[in-house]
C-alpha cells in the first residue's frame, strides 16, 4: 500500500511535473496550500519511494495523472438529507454511474462548460469525498474495505440538472460527465491519517457563501459498505476513483433553484484534505469564417 502521506501531483518551479508527498506547516492540513513536496520515485499506485529530494511547487495538479486514472465511479442520493430535498426516497442499494476519465481536473483548474451545457439553466455543484483504491480487490467484506483505500480527496461533481434529469429520459452519464467535471484534490490524504472518513465535516461556498454544510457521517451508504457493494463480482483496481455522493444545498434542491453561472466561483472542502477552487467558464462559441 502507499508509503505516502499527502499524495499532490504538480508543476514544479524547474519545469517538471512530479508526484510528490506534500509538506505543510506545522498546524496546516489543507494540502491546497503546499509550496513544497518530497519527490516521489515510481508509481503511487506500484512500487515506490518517497525520496529526500525536495521541489518546490508552482502549481497542483489532478493528484492522479490520467494515465493512472482507472475509473470513476460515481454515488447519487448517498446523503439522507439530499435524498430529502430531492423528494427521493432513501436508495435501497447504493445509485451507482460513472464519469469518464476526461472529467478529471485538477484542484484549482477552471470548469469549461461547453456550447451544449449552454443550452439550458440547470448547472450544479456537488461537493463530495473521494476515496481511491489502492489496491485491486473484488468480493470484499464490509468490515476489510477501508483497507483497500489508499486515501481521501474532496470532489466536485458538476452536473447538468436539465441534461442529467429531463432529456433523452435522463442522460446521468452526460449530464455530469464533460471535460473538467470532476475537479479533485487538492492532494491524496492517506488512509494511514485518515482512520474514519464517516466523521468528517463537507462544505461548498459559492462566490465566498456557504451553499453546503455536513458530515460524511449522514451518508446512507459508508465508504465501507459502498466499496463491499462495488466490488461483488467486480475488481476494483489501484487508482479507481469513487465520488461518494453530496449532502444537502445543491443548487437543484434550493427554493428558488440556484444554478451556476459564467465567472461563478465554486469551493468544494474536506476537512483534513483542503479545498478545490474553481472558476466557471462558459466556452465562447467561435465565429464562423
Amino acid at each position: 500500500m502507499a508509503s505516502f502521506t499527502r499524495l499532490v501531483r504538480f508543476l514544479a518551479k524547474d519545469g517538471r511535473t512530479y508526484y510528490g508527498d506534500a509538506i505543510l506547516p506545522k498546524g496546516i492540513t489543507d494540502i491546497g496550500k503546499t509550496t513544497q513536496a518530497r519527490v516521489i520515485r515510481g508509481s503511487p499506485w506500484g512500487a515506490h519511494s518517497v525520496t529526500e529530494q525536495v521541489a518546490d511547487v508552482r502549481l497542483l495538479l489532478s493528484p492522479l495523472d490520467r494515465a493512472d486514472t482507472q475509473s470513476v465511479r460515481c454515488l447519487g442520493l448517498n446523503y439522507a438529507q439530499h435524498a430529502a430535498e430531492s423528494n427521493m426516497p432513501l436508495p435501497t442499494y447504493p445509485v451507482l454511474f460513472y464519469k469518464p476519465v476526461t472529467a478529471v481536473a485538477g484542484p484549482f483548474d477552471p470548469i469549461p462548460v461547453p456550447a451544449i451545457a449552454q443550452e439550458a439553466p440547470g448547472l450544479d455543484y456537488e461537493c463530495e469525498l473521494v476515496a481511491v483504491i489502492g489496491r485491486a480487490c473484488a468480493n470484499v467484506p464490509e468490515a476489510e474495505a477501508l483497507s483497500y483505500v489508499a486515501g481521501y480527496c474532496v470532489g466536485n461533481d458538476v452536473s447538468h440538472r436539465e441534461w442529467q434529469l429531463k432529456r433523452g429520459g435522463g442522460q446521468w452519464a452526460l449530464g455530469k460527465g464533460f471535460d473538467g467535471w470532476a475537479p479533485m484534490g487538492p492532494g491524496i490524504v492517506s488512509s494511514k491519517l485518515i482512520k474514519d472518513p464517516q466523521a468528517l465535516r463537507i462544505a461548498t461556498k459559492l462566490n465566498g457563501k456557504v451553499v453546503q454544510e455536513s458530515s460524511t457521517a449522514d451518508m446512507v451508504f459508508s465508504v465501507a459498505k459502498t466499496i463491499a457493494f462495488l466490488s461483488q463480482g467486480t475488481t476494483l483496481l489501484p487508482g479507481d476513483v469513487i465520488f461518494t455522493g453530496t449532502p444537502q444545498g445543491v443548487g437543484m434542491g434550493r427554493k428558488p433553484q440556484l444554478w451556476l453561472k459564467d465567472g461563478d466561483v465554486v469551493e468544494v472542502s474536506l476537512e483534513g484534505v483542503g479545498s478545490c477552487i474553481n472558476k466557471v467558464e462558459f466556452e465562447k462559441s467561435k465565429p464562423k469564417l
